[in-house]
């Protein structure tokens, strides 16, 4: 089992309300879990356009994607690689890879300001994640001003984070035009792993340091 049925229509609901689930949505989840099927197409369909909506990537939602994502591989018989339950640095898909660009100019923003009350995402998630090439390219600069604030060594390890994610990228080919709904999920999967890595090199430096 990927995904339970109730972190399923969770992950899709409209202001986490039962009400704002889609119909028959519980059921097709519940059939695709007894019977090994495929999730039903609705279930990453919301999961995508509540981040979008929300410009933000839950729990829920990032096990929802992951579930779909990785069911359509296993019946399609595709060469791509399963999606892992934390960050995976060698998918090279290029929605993986920007998702985890998007959370990377995030934090250096976050690290430059600490304390803001919105963050790139709050404004430019949606275009970021479906139409990339109309904002990548003023997000990156962004960043350039951000690194400048940081000090030597987090400016160094933020720097080398971005030229590794931006060396999984085929010559010519970034920022891409548009992504697909699928490509748009995995996305959403790179940015929230790429976040949740973050946050557990945080939370082991702050052990070390209480150690």
């Amino acid at each position: 089992v990927d995904i339970e049925s109730g972190s399923a229509n969770q992950a899709v609901a409209m202001l986490n309300k039962a009400d704002n689930i889609p119909p028959n949505l519980g059921g097709e989840v519940i059939r695709a879990i007894l019977e090994g099927l495929t999730y039903p197409a609705t279930l990453i369909n919301q999961a995508v356009m509540r981040c979008r909506a929300e410009q933000r990537v839950t729990y829920a939602r990032a096990a929802a994607i992951k579930a779909c994502l990785n069911r359509q591989i296993r019946f399609r018989h595709s060469h791509e690689k399963e999606f892992l339950p934390m960050l995976d640095p060698d998918n090279t898909n290029p929605g993986y890879r920007l998702g985890r660009l998007f959370a990377a100019l995030e934090k250096i923003q976050e690290d430059a300001s600490p304390g803001l009350n919105a963050t790139i995402r709050d404004r430019y998630y949606g275009a970021a994640s479906s139409t990339p090439a109309a904002v990548f390219s003023t997000l990156m600069r962004l960043s350039k001003h951000h690194l400048g604030k940081l000090t030597g060594g987090l400016a160094v390890a933020r720097e080398k984070l971005i030229g590794e994610i931006m060396g999984g990228f085929d010559p010519g080919s970034f920022p891409p035009r548009v992504l697909s709904l699928a490509d748009q999920a995995r996305f959403a999967l790179g940015y929230y792993h790429q976040r949740q890595a973050f946050f557990t090199k945080s939370e082991t430096r702050n052990q070390e340091q209480s150690q």
